[in-house]
Formats: structure tokens, sequence, C-alpha cells
């Protein structure tokens, strides 16, 4: 029996829908993936840039540091799998 996959951000159970990111940009030379939700995909790219996750070089605590992505975190960590709602960019 196959171990089910976690998303990494957020440590929900992944449902049927599934995205690989590459936790250091495939732009800036980065070839690991890891298993997110959608919407965990969409909310990391929605609050750094490919430059600050290349800074990170994969390491997932500057992510969880921020307020945003916290509070984000804070309000999905109810929801089913397969939640899915609109993710905003945040206002400059």
């Amino acid at each position: 029996m196959s171990e089910a996959l976690s998303c990494w951000l957020c440590e929900r159970p992944i449902g049927k829908r599934l995205q690989w990111h590459h936790t250091v940009p495939k732009s800036k030379k980065g070839r690991d993936t890891v298993p997110v939700h959608p919407i965990c995909h969409r909310t990391i790219h929605a609050h750094f840039s490919n430059a600050e996750l290349a800074r990170f070089d994969g390491d997932r605590a500057p992510l969880l540091e921020n307020e945003a992505v916290a509070k984000f975190l804070r309000w999905i960590a109810d929801k089913p799998p397969d939640f899915h709602a609109v993710t905003r960019r945040p206002k400059p």
C-alpha cells in the first residue's frame, strides 16, 4: 500500500488535485519538487517572487514566518483536501 501524500506547505493530506512545486524555481536552476494543493501553490507564488524562493533554497521555514502565509495556514487547516477558493495577490 502506498503512503498518502501530504502538502509541503500546509501538511494536510493531498486529495484528487495535486500540483508539484519547485522549491527553488526552475528559472533559478531548481530541480527538486514537492507535492502541494493547488490553493497552497497559488498562495506561495502570490506572496513570494522566484528570486525570494531561490534565496530560501528549498527551506519551508521562511514561508511559514510570513504573516500572510501564516494566516492562510490557520484558515486552511480544517478544510478538506480538495478545498478550492480564489487566491488573491496582496495589494502593494
